[in-house]
């Protein structure tokens, strides 16, 4: 098997979980589920006895102290400081170009939860496997409901045991195409994580979007290092073009493949994919934080509270959060709303 580098980006400022996640301390430092961050489960996720080199963490200023603090003394780590956010393409690209050309880049968000680490870690090793073969690889996370909020992709032909060709990509969907790609049996959902050889990857981004690899390569080649931190140039970085990863390069690749992944995965989107990852009593109810929590008739309600005594009778499908002086309160099918809120916008 290939020696792995896990490629971690750490952005965004998760506005659908205010007022828990905000701008000076997001999601992916947050402990959500269990008593870990989800950075912090990301990086032992791939530990360097399974196989994987020491990371590369792609982060703007304003996450760089979490970053570190939670970074640890992982040896050979290093942490690209990206001067501006140049979306997905550019974050890749960067830690492609301080690689070398031969490694295999797993790219993995750092604030997904990941609740089967063994079926993660025989995915990476899959996706290495084909990746060493020059394809570019998706993880395709088995679709267990119709989920609109997902991008999907359309397994093609197999490759091998374990490998399909990505017949197609596909955008987020409504609900009734959801549920006719959950019955046909041959769709996941796209989760974000990849797996490409670093000389392939920057092929496919100059071919597709000359632009950007050009730019990154030139913002590296002017960088400088400061310990395990690395700084591209701010000015040339600032002027990429800003582009996903999947719209550059995933969907105009001919070599895209994927690699089934059953692994009990959540992107922690909003509070409703939250309650989902959290263990549940009988009644579908869970408590989060410091805080004194009553429930009397209630289903399918979360309540996270850092201090405060929530008492809650009778509602259903119901989501309370209170956070210092903040109390927000949702309906499940609300939850995408949480967002626009002036607290979460205004931040």
């Amino acid at each position: 098997m290939p020696t792995i580098v896990p490629v971690i980006l750490c952005g965004g400022s998760g506005t659908r979980l205010w007022p828990r996640s905000r701008a000076d301390k997001p999601k992916p430092f947050l402990p959500l589920v269990g008593d870990s961050t989800l950075f912090e489960a990301a990086l032992r996720r791939c530990p360097a006895d399974g196989g994987f080199a020491p990371p590369v963490v792609v982060t703007g200023t304003k996450h760089l102290d979490h970053v570190e603090a939670q970074l640890g003394d992982i040896a050979g780590a290093q942490v690209i400081v990206e001067p501006a956010a140049r979306n997905t393409a550019a974050a890749i690209a960067l830690a492609a170009y301080r690689l070398p050309e031969d490694a295999v880049m797993l790219v993995c968000p750092s604030d997904h939860h990941i609740g089967n680490a063994d079926a993660f870690a025989a995915a990476a090793c899959a996706a290495a496997d084909l990746a060493e073969e020059g394809w570019l690889v998706s993880f395709g996370i088995e679709a267990t409901a119709p989920e609109t909020g997902f991008g999907y992709l359309k397994r093609g032909e197999p490759i091998s045991d374990t490998g399909f060709r990505t017949a197609q990509f596909v955008e987020k969907p409504d609900i009734e195409r959801a549920k006719a790609f959950l019955a046909e049996g041959i769709y996941a959902w796209n989760g974000g994580i990849f797996a490409f050889r670093v000389k392939d990857f920057l092929a496919e981004l100059s071919a597709h979007r000359p632009q950007i690899a050009a730019g990154v390569a030139k913002a590296v080649e002017q960088g400088r290092v400061d310990g395990q931190r690395f700084h591209p140039d701010a000015a040339i970085f600032g002027a990429v073009p800003s582009d996903s990863v999947d719209y550059a390069v995933m969907e105009n690749t001919t070599r895209a493949a994927m690699v089934p992944a059953d692994m009990n995965w959540s992107d922690i989107g909003n509070w409703h994919a939250l309650h989902e990852a959290l263990e549940r009593d009988a009644n579908g109810n869970s408590i989060r934080g410091k805080g004194e929590v009553e429930m009397v008739d209630c289903r399918n309600v979360l309540v996270d509270t850092d201090g405060p005594r929530v008492s809650v009778v009778g509602v259903e499908d119901v989501i309370v959060v209170v956070d210092g002086n903040d109390i927000m309160i949702t309906t499940v099918s609300g939850v995408q709303k949480v967002g626009k809120l002036s607290g979460a916008v205004n931040q």
